[in-house]
């Protein structure tokens, strides 16, 4: 074994911002430790990270224990705190989760209990004190939720990579794995390179799952995709801060929302529908392999016989503007098709089990010389610093038992 010349010590897989995190953590909890990260892409964040609303969310949705919610919470905060050491642009601007109809208030009631049990200050709101924070939407009733805010996550992710001193390889499609208990993993991308590592961390996000495989691995769940739909508002001054529904516990989405980004654009969404390629950033993006291993799994369908009803409104929002912006006028009357301008969509990357289960936790397993972060969509922008710091502490372990 100490013939074998390793390249690095941790191989990263995936250069977003969970990724770079984990860099980031193990080169501070490791002094020395040689991390390398490859990302396919001609540079960080291309997918997830860069491709939502930019929302540091304040971990009130999340079951009190669960890692989201403890993530989350400390996340926020960190989050804060990087941005502003390093000059990113982000801002702390509280955010209402509005009612609109009375079959919503015994759920934005468990809501509160929910924030102050995850320890998130909430103030209740009546139908005429929204107006104090938004003077254009409309509900029966509210919360405010003072620690929400924004930022610039791509700016996070770029901070991360070179604060991180890790060698940050991008262009660097991952095409085998070859993983041996005995010896460790060597990695080879379709440009020919070939990597050896110690340990291998799977940060892959939409291709973690099939990672997870290459390694050998059975990961026991699949990243079904969804994309999420995005319009810009014309008038923006409608919308001071951060606007959303009262979520649907059932789902793992939060419904259609309204965000002042960091940026001074108002972005609306987003929505939920099928997409038919990992990376389908529209309906004429079909990647057929893709969309056939999604067909195939068992978890698709059951999602499809238990969801379909609010799949099809979903459905009908993402084929009919006009559609969408009857959703949007729940929270915000004034908004009509024309304020309505397309934005660029994004994928979520949704774990999901063989019996149709979506997974709404944050997802790390380990197998021999690996580490795989299989379920990492929000809040993970926003929890990625904590979520680094324990994928590093897996990795390290994994490491010294080698």
């Amino acid at each position: 074994m100490r013939a074998i010349a390793y390249d690095c010590d941790v191989l990263v897989v995936g250069g977003g911002i969970v990724g770079l995190s984990t860099a980031y953590a193990i080169t501070r909890a490791a002094p020395g430790t040689r991390v390398t990260v490859l990302e396919k892409e001609a540079g960080p964040a291309r997918h997830q990270t860069g491709r939502n609303s930019g929302v540091i969310h304040s971990g009130i949705y999340y079951r009190p224990g669960s890692l989201k919610a403890r993530y989350a919470v400390g996340g926020a905060a960190e989050m804060v705190k990087f941005c502003a050491e390093y000059g990113i642009a982000h801002a702390v601007t509280g955010k209402l989760i509005v009612a609109t109809e009375r079959a919503e208030l015994p759920r934005l009631h468990a809501l509160v209990q929910r924030g102050r049990e995850n320890g998130i200050p909430v103030r209740e709101l009546g139908a005429a004190q929204i107006a104090e924070y938004e003077p254009e939407v409309r509900g029966l009733a509210a919360i405010h939720v003072g620690t929400t805010g924004v930022c610039d996550f791509v700016g996070v992710a770029r901070q991360l990579a070179e604060a991180s001193g890790a060698e940050i390889r991008y262009g660097a499609e991952v095409e085998r794995i070859d993983r041996r208990a005995a010896l460790g993993v060597a990695v080879r991308t379709r440009a020919g390179d070939v990597v050896r590592a110690r340990v291998l961390v799977n940060c892959a996000g939409l291709y973690c799952d099939e990672v997870a495989r290459l390694t050998g691995d059975d990961p026991g769940m699949r990243i079904v995709p969804f994309r999420g739909e995005y319009y810009s508002l014309a008038r923006p001054e409608l919308v001071r801060g951060l606007v959303y529904p009262v979520p649907d516990p059932a789902f793992p989405f939060l419904g259609v929302h309204l965000t002042r980004g960091i940026d001074g654009d108002v972005h609306i969404g987003p929505n939920a529908v099928p997409a038919l390629a990992r990376e389908g950033y529209g309906w004429g993006v079909v990647r057929p392999r893709e969309l056939g291993a999604t067909l195939g799994w068992p978890g698709a369908w059951r999602i499809a016989r238990r969801h379909w009803r609010y799949g099809a409104g979903e459905l009908r929002r993402s084929a009919s503007r006009g559609a969408f912006a009857a959703a949007v006028r729940r929270l915000l009357p004034a908004v009509s098709v024309a304020d309505l301008v397309p934005a660029a969509a994004g994928v979520r990357a949704q774990a999901v089990l063989r019996d149709g289960t979506l997974v709404d936790d944050f997802l790390i397993r380990e197998g021999d010389r690996a580490v795989h972060v299989l379920n990492a969509p929000s809040p993970a922008a926003t929890a990625s610093l904590p979520i680094g710091r324990e994928v590093a502490r897996r990795a390290l372990a994994v490491m010294g038992s080698v």
